[in-house]
């Protein structure tokens, strides 16, 4: 569900009025009602109900920009059984993420409901009032499109979604903003040797794509691009080392959920007119143990000439985003980010709640992109990336192997895919926050969106 900017007049049924410890409600006696309220039962908000609507007072002190997204959250699930249209209105220094997390907490993935059910609350321009700057109501609206795509897009399965689905849904969506999109057929992909992304592709009956997205606009800073890398393995079933079921490989439709919030977080940067050289580079297939599929033991010649002993065909995403990464020279990048889905390892160590981030790039940048993380509430945790990783990832009989140790894994991962790529780099594991089992506020449950918006705050601040 995508969400579309109204231009009828509004006539909302329900005006929520939120104020904050500086604002004076309508009268004294509903300000102290609600301040009793949150001070006795020790809570965040409260509300009453008047002739003019509801009356929402939100606790301002101690309050940071992720708590009132989640305000905004349970303000959504509290309004949306009790209106349908919504007008709010208050002071803009916490307003913006309230609306930010009731937006986001709308989101509804129906495509396969017979009987679909209807928003409770029409979130349109009527959750965006005048007190809040008109671009960045826009900004809001651009941004909840942007995480809905990616989530869309990691919900939909491989039944509905193949690789040549995947480039057909990034091209309609980026193509519109002026980004310039190719998209490789297995042909030119054969034809350029990727070898890591035909391997994996053998056991499948779908082909692979490689889809490059350029986004340049006129009077941008910088003078090499920024290339963005998108694991893009639409299904996962860890080929011949197969995964377990039921457990593993139950919600591995999200496997591709790297490619889905670099290639969001660009067409969102598009939208919003940033002034950066930007490059999308997604590499796509989904990884069966049918047909000819690769096997442990075999030697894979990469795109770079590299070769690689396969000793697990379940690390599948390095193989492909290796070969993705050796393309992006080409473009002698001033930095290189990968988004990936790419080991179990990074969510036993810090679970759903921030991706590892690791690479060679300047501290300054990974600052930067932590402080974004911060400001987004989606979070990054740098690990180190010492040379000694580099060793569990050479081969008796190739230049490497595709599996490291035992311990350690997802940083072993991080050093074969820098031997991809000779620009500044930045490997981001994403594999514990893009995907919930248990809804958790605005972030919902199955697909998140995560990296959307942190992709988007880096750019932009870039």
């Amino acid at each position: 569900m995508l969400l579309k900017p109204t231009t009828d007049k509004l006539n909302c049924n329900t005006r929520v009025h939120v104020l904050d410890e500086k604002s004076s409600a309508k009268n004294k006696k509903e300000r102290l009602f609600l301040e009793n309220e949150i001070n006795e039962n020790k809570k965040q908000w409260a509300f009453s109900k008047n002739e003019d609507g509801i009356t929402i007072l939100v606790k301002q002190k101690d309050m940071t920009d992720e708590m009132f997204r989640i305000v905004g959250h349970d303000i959504y699930h509290f309004l949306k059984d009790k209106t349908n249209d919504v007008l709010f209105s208050g002071p803009s220094s916490c307003l913006l993420p309230i609306l930010e997390g009731a937006i986001l907490s709308s989101y509804l993935f129906d495509r396969f409901l017979t009987d679909k059910p209807s928003a409770k609350v029409k979130l349109n321009y009527a959750y965006c009032p005048a007190e809040i700057d008109p671009l960045k109501r826009q900004e809001l609206m651009n941004m909840a499109n942007a995480v809905f795509w990616a989530r869309n897009m990691v919900n939909l399965p491989v039944s509905h979604l193949t690789a040549v689905d995947f480039s057909k849904e990034i091209s309609e969506l980026l193509s519109p903003l002026g980004v310039k999109v190719d998209v490789l057929e297995k042909s030119k992909i054969e034809a350029l040797k990727m070898g890591g992304l035909l391997a994996v592709n053998k056991g499948s009956i779908d082909p692979p794509t490689f889809t490059i997205a350029e986004y340049k606009p006129k009077g941008h800073t910088n003078k090499k691009p920024i290339v963005l890398v998108g694991k893009g393995v639409v299904y996962d079933t860890g080929g011949l080392s197969l995964k377990p079921t039921p457990g593993s490989m139950d919600a591995m439709k999200s496997d591709m959920a790297g490619a889905a919030a670099v290639v969001a977080a660009l067409g969102l940067a598009a939208k919003q007119k940033i002034k950066l050289h930007i490059i999308a580079l997604i590499p796509a297939t989904d990884n069966r143990p049918g047909m000819n599929a690769y096997t442990p033991g075999d030697v894979i010649t990469m795109y770079n000439g590299t070769t690689v002993e396969v000793l697990n065909t379940d690390a599948e995403g390095r193989m492909i985003l290796a070969d993705a990464l050796s393309y992006s020279e080409k473009y002698s990048p001033e930095l290189v980010i990968d988004a990936a889905t790419l080991t179990g390892s990074a969510v036993r160590a810090i679970g759903t709640h921030a991706a590892i981030v690791m690479g060679n790039a300047d501290d300054k940048v990974f600052s930067k992109l932590e402080k974004a993380g911060v400001q987004m509430h989606e979070r990054v945790v740098r690990f180190p990336f010492w040379n000694e990783y580099k060793e569990d990832m050479k081969s008796k009989i190739a230049d490497l192997k595709n599996i490291g140790g035992p311990n350690g894994g997802m940083i072993s991962a991080g050093k074969f895919l820098e031997t991809f790529v000779k620009s500044p780099y930045i490997h981001m594991d994403v594999a514990g926050p893009t995907w919930l089992d248990v809804r958790e506020n605005y972030k919902g449950v199955d697909g998140t969106g995560y990296g959307v918006r942190l992709l988007y705050q880096f750019l932009k601040t870039y």
